[in-house]
């Protein structure tokens, strides 16, 4: 087990390009957090160091209800760890997918969260660039939490457009796509108006499998609203998606918007920038070659990680663990999962076998494979994690997870993976449930 400060760290439930999210708690105060981890070469070689201290710093300083919350920054000698508030409703896009497009009252409710908080990001000069729904995570009480908030862009001093074309292309503004240098502001609000398109809609504005054929319907605006939308709803994402930066709606403009304020709660919170320490900040980044924080690691390579039932009720989101034994459950999702009975040796040879026969490039360590691929409509490589757990003795569960790529790609590729797979997948049977071990939906009793 890992330790890291007064965090000790558990699974990895998240994995990008440059960062890896690992689940912790506080061994202090027994609180869960969410523990992104960097490292200093990648931040070195990209030349990226001042650029992630300024952002950070304000993200510290950034304290907002639908903003996950940024606690503190520690460091090692090679790897930087951004301590964040864990959320545990999952994604907003769930919602979309299990029950297909919302209401357009819930619709609203979340618009009217997601731009308070990138209207009082943008008041402290924060831009996100790649808002989807993917970054839109649901706290316990079903509110919206925008999260990587501010690890993305800040204007550099004394100058007035970003410059950098990133984000996931359906999302993309326009004028991002140009390289011709953009308001981030204006860019943001672009993305909401595609989120508010696929809350209300279910599907997105602007969808194609060939990237040019995409990049000109963004460019041209080309897109249409279903016969559902209000005549208002209409207006308002009409005039948010206007390819035009310079007659696009701001954020003051959609506050005044009518469709916009029915049944808006403004949202309280409290300023808390005097009593914010940044001293964290400082010494992880003014000597980004000396160590700060004590790190001890007890891993063994001989078979995969065991996992308590702790962590997997944190992994389930409470007691609800049939996401491990019906698939269906879950296979919109960015992360799933399955269970198995056959030895983890032979788990991790059938995946390779299945993933090299689908044209991917296997790379495979300690029970942990990555797979790779092209991605066939999308700018950048198509990226799985896997990796095998052992949650009991003769039973393994295998974490599945989106690295990179699209996240329809993703959930196509989980569908035939797991069609291969099904002489390894265990499913539990009706003698078991009949026992109380599982109930009648194959929910694991704890």
């Amino acid at each position: 087990m890992k330790k890291v400060g007064k965090y000790e760290l558990g699974r990895t439930i998240g994995e990008g390009t440059f960062a890896k999210v690992k689940f912790a708690q506080n061994i202090e105060t027994g609180e869960s957090v969410a523990v992104k981890v960097l490292a200093k070469s990648t931040i070195l070689k990209h030349k990226m160091v001042n650029q992630i201290k300024r952002e950070i710093s304000i993200m510290k300083i950034v304290r907002h209800p639908n903003i996950v919350k940024l606690c503190e920054v520690l460091a090692s000698r090679i790897k930087i760890y951004i301590i964040l508030e864990f959320v545990t409703g999952g994604q907003l896009f769930d919602k979309i997918v299990h029950q297909g497009r919302l209401r357009e009252s819930e619709s609203r409710r979340y618009f009217q969260q997601l731009i308070d908080a990138v209207d009082y990001c943008h008041s402290k000069g924060v831009y996100h660039r790649d808002l989807k729904p993917e970054n839109l995570l649901l706290d316990s009480k079903g509110d919206l939490k925008v999260s990587d908030f501010g690890l993305s862009a800040l204007p550099q001093q004394g100058v007035g457009l970003l410059h950098t074309t990133c984000g996931t292309p359906n999302y993309v503004a326009p004028e991002v796509l140009s390289n011709e240098g953009y308001d981030g502001a204006a860019a943001d609000v672009w993305s909401c108006g595609v989120i508010l398109f696929v809350l209300m809609a279910g599907y997105l504005p602007f969808d194609e499998v060939d990237l040019l054929t995409l990049y000109k319907k963004i460019n041209a605006a080309e897109f249409s609203c279903p016969p559902w939308f209000s005549v208002r709803a209409t207006s308002l994402i009409c005039q948010i998606l206007d390819p035009n930066p310079e007659t696009r709606i701001r954020i003051e403009g959609i506050r005044k918007d009518e469709w916009f304020k029915r049944n808006y709660v403004s949202v309280r919170h409290e300023e808390e920038e005097s009593d914010v320490n940044l001293d964290d900040v400082r010494a992880v980044f003014d000597d980004i070659e000396d160590q700060y924080v004590s790190e001890q690691l007890n891993n063994d390579e001989t078979g995969p990680i065991t996992m308590n039932a702790f962590e997997m009720i944190t992994l389930s989101q409470g007691l609800n663990l049939s996401a491990l034994f019906d698939r269906r459950q879950d296979y919109v999702k960015c992360q799933t999962r399955f269970v198995s009975r056959k030895p983890a040796k032979t788990i991790i040879s059938t995946m390779e076998a299945v993933a090299e026969s689908l044209g991917l490039k296997v790379h495979s360590r300690n029970y942990k494979m990555r797979l790779e691929g092209k991605s066939a409509n999308r700018t950048g490589p198509f990226a799985v994690v896997l990796e095998v757990f052992e949650v009991a003795p003769s039973l393994f569960m295998v974490d599945v997870r989106k690295a990179a790529g699209d996240i329809l790609e993703y959930h196509r590729f989980y569908k035939n993976f797991c069609s291969k797979l099904e002489h390894v997948i265990w499913k539990p049977t009706e003698g078991m449930a009949a026992a109380g071990i599982y109930n009648s939906n194959s929910e694991l009793l704890i």
